[in-house]
């Protein structure tokens, strides 16, 4: 028996990201007994881990096995379970690109912090025309009260940047970033020129000599202040909290309004835990699915699904990226995830989204296997012969390409729909549990806004010579999932209330994006971390009050 079966905690938090991490640490520090349930494995001590590039290549995983990719992703931080996508008339199944570890998603991301904007917070009348979409008049929670918590969560991970001038200046708390690169410096005046109000993107980085700006793989540097380090580490090593990793819930087991306790599976043995309160901050896929998972006579339809909404209402952002071509050749080396404008996020009376540096593209050898792959999928067999024969040169021509551009990343808010939805699979994986569907449509409204978007950005970038890299339709590019367990005032329109306690459970609460119930035009990172430090205000208190 496992001693962490024979205690009852305070709290169980599952996850360790931007949520759960960031909540689990500030209970931790009010003197409550925490214990963090993480489904992937620990990166605290860096011992095993694949950092400093892409899990595939350091593995040499592609053309592998399952069992090897899987292991080269779980040692890369990286989620490794198939979902399947079956929207269109071939479902296919893919694995998405989020994180799985110590620091969830937070470990691998591009470390863009930035908060939403206040118009954000009533999305309806942004979108006065949204048809058959599920949006709300509003959030539960407003942009004035949150201010205080964007600030405390912009303090605790450190922020750089500068304030968007197109926001009031207010309460910001940014540290002061690294001067711009030659390239950023020249982009910068061109958009400036054009008449748009670029400034230096907020980042949670500390930007250490040799530092790579690591996006999409953990990091050796101890430059990226990720969940792990800044809100983990010290809940453990400082304020008593505990630790399973490669711990996989399997069920949460609730009497009529009560979670008593959830089944575990721990490196291959079977745990049952208790706690006085449960968090789950798993993610906007896993957490509907551990809710769907843990039916019982009172929970019949899954646990907090007595209003059927538990999975629906799936986000996931229309993201695309644009090389624009620059005269110096850039290296890994060198800084170039810098900028951001918000020039469209109104534009032309419709709200659109943020505009932002993006970083390094992953390397010419994996984005052709992906094209690849995306073939195989779209025809339901292998490429031919003659896309195999221009391999090599399709790597030697898209390595040149972007060793001279510098990425921006287009995020496009996309609306709830009821239907978009997140779903047990009526069959099991090897472990016993359901797979994991999705089901994601683009309503005709928001192709026409995509489609605005693309003109907006090549008016924007005229006559500067860039490629468009159009991602906004793919539906694996789900790594700002959000919206699947939304919170708000009524339980026949929401699966949790104001304060994350879901409806009708007396001690369960939600720490991550599926509680937002609308996506904004924003990474989602810094308004999780702000919701959480607001939870933790909330349950607080006393330890066993």
């Amino acid at each position: 028996m496992h001693p962490f079966t024979e205690k009852t905690w305070d709290f169980i938090v599952v996850g360790t990201g931007m949520g759960g991490a960031t909540l689990g640490h500030a209970l931790a520090e009010r003197g409550h007994s925490v214990l963090f349930v993480e489904k992937g494995r620990s990166h605290l001590s860096g011992d095993k881990a694949l950092t400093d590039d892409y899990a595939e290549l350091l593995t040499a995983t592609a053309g592998g096995t399952a069992a090897t990719q899987r292991e080269g992703l779980a040692a890369g931080g990286r989620y490794n379970d198939a979902i399947e996508d079956i929207s269109g008339s071939r479902p296919y199944s893919f694995i998405p690109f989020i994180g799985a570890g110590t620091g969830g998603s937070s470990a691998l991301y591009g470390m863009a912090l930035e908060r939403f904007f206040p118009s954000d917070f009533a999305p309806r009348e942004q979108h006065p025309h949204a048809g058959a979409s599920s949006l709300p008049d509003k959030w539960p929670v407003s942009y004035a009260e949150l201010a205080p918590y964007y600030v405390q969560a912009e303090q605790l991970y450190r922020v750089r940047g500068t304030v968007d001038p197109l926001r009031q200046a207010g309460d910001f708390r940014y540290l002061d970033p690294p001067a711009l690169t030659t390239p950023n410096q020249k982009l910068a005046r061109f958009l400036q020129n054009k008449g748009l109000h670029p400034y230096q993107l907020p980042m949670a980085c500390e930007f250490v000599p040799n530092c790579q700006g690591c996006q999409s793989y953990l990091c050796s540097r101890n430059c990226k202040n990720d969940s792990s380090k800044t809100c983990l580490k010290p809940a453990l090593e400082e304020h008593g909290a505990h630790l399973l990793d490669e711990c996989e819930v399997m069920r949460l087991e609730a009497i009529d309004s009560r979670v008593n306790t959830i089944a575990c599976r721990y490196k291959g043995e079977a745990l049952t835990l208790r706690a006085r309160r449960f968090v789950l901050a798993a993610g906007a896929l896993e957490t509907p699915r551990l809710l769907l998972s843990s039916t019982s006579p009172d929970w019949p339809q899954g646990l907090g699904n007595r209003s059927q909404l538990v999975g629906r209402n799936l986000m996931r952002h229309y993201i695309d990226l644009y090389a624009v071509l620059c005269r110096e050749r850039l290296t890994r080396t060198d800084r170039v995830k810098e900028l951001a404008f918000n020039d469209f996020y109104q534009h032309a009376g419709q709200k659109l989204g943020s505009v932002q540096s993006f970083g390094f593209l992953p390397p010419a050898r994996l984005l052709v296997e992906e094209m690849e792959q995306d073939i195989r999928r779209d025809l339901g067999k292998l490429p031919g012969a003659a896309f195999r024969l221009v391999k090599p040169l399709a790597r030697l021509g898209l390595g040149q390409l972007f060793s001279h551009a510098l990425l921006l990343a287009t995020t496009l808010e996309d609306l709830p729909y009821s239907h978009n939805r997140v779903q047990l699979a009526p069959d099991t994986d090897t472990l016993g549990r359901r797979r994991l569907q999705i089901s994601y449509t683009i309503a005709e409204q928001e192709q026409a806004r995509i489609d605005r978007f693309r003109h907006a950005m090549k008016q924007a970038l005229r006559p500067r010579r860039h490629l468009t890299l159009k991602q906004a339709q793919n539906n694996q590019r789900i790594a700002h999932v959000c919206g699947t367990c939304r919170f708000g005032e009524d339980p026949a329109t929401s699966v949790c209330d104001a304060n994350h306690k879901v409806h009708a459970t007396s001690n369960l609460y939600i720490a991550d994006s599926s509680v937002f119930p609308s996506s904004g035009g924003i990474n989602p990172s810094l308004t999780i971390a702000a919701l959480s430090l607001r939870l933790a205000a909330h349950l607080g208190g006393k330890p066993h009050e």
